[in-house]
């Protein structure tokens, strides 16, 4: 006969139960959260190779368009675009008759939109405004910028997971 009360009918967890229950859950906490930094940190990575292949793709379409006459170089020029900014622009074409007048077959747009530096911190500044520049005239071991975009660089100071500066990138 069981006695109301006893051991065998109670209910519920003990005290030492929930402690134990409450280390092991905490513990795996504490070894996961490292592993999210890390995840955070490879996918902003990601997201930097991505910017910067969509930019210098456009930077390279732009020249291509000058050099092939579809875009207007001006003499002593370059050929790379004068801004970052102007990729988005609707160009007019220097190789295209507009035979009825309105514009629209006489355009030309390089990127629908200039991506940022996910590793730069101010959301609040234009795009554009995220990246080092380089011009064509500046050497690859002091990259500076002047009249032309020629190659952009972020202007993060920090290390990436294999060791190399995101600005080398």
């Amino acid at each position: 006969m069981i006695v109301a009360g006893s051991r065998a009918d109670s209910r519920g967890f003990t005290l030492i139960e929930l402690l134990i229950t409450l280390a092991i859950v905490g513990l795996l906490a504490m070894t996961s959260l490292p592993l999210h930094e890390v995840t955070a940190r490879r996918q902003k990575e990601s997201e930097l190779r991505e910017s910067l292949r969509i930019i210098r793709g456009g930077l390279d379409a732009y020249k291509a368009a000058v050099d092939s006459g579809a875009l207007k170089k001006e003499a002593g020029q370059s050929g790379y675009p004068p801004t970052l900014e102007i990729l988005t622009e609707s160009l007019l074409r220097a190789d295209a008759a507009d035979p009825n007048g309105t514009g629209a077959a006489s355009r030309i747009v390089i990127l629908r939109r200039l991506p940022r530096d996910p590793f730069f911190a101010d959301a609040q500044v234009p795009a554009a405004q995220t990246w080092n520049l380089r011009s064509y005239a500046s050497r690859p071991d002091d990259p500076q910028p002047g009249d032309d975009v020629f190659d952009v660089s972020s202007k993060s100071t920090a290390s990436a997971l294999d060791g190399t500066s995101y600005a080398s990138w």
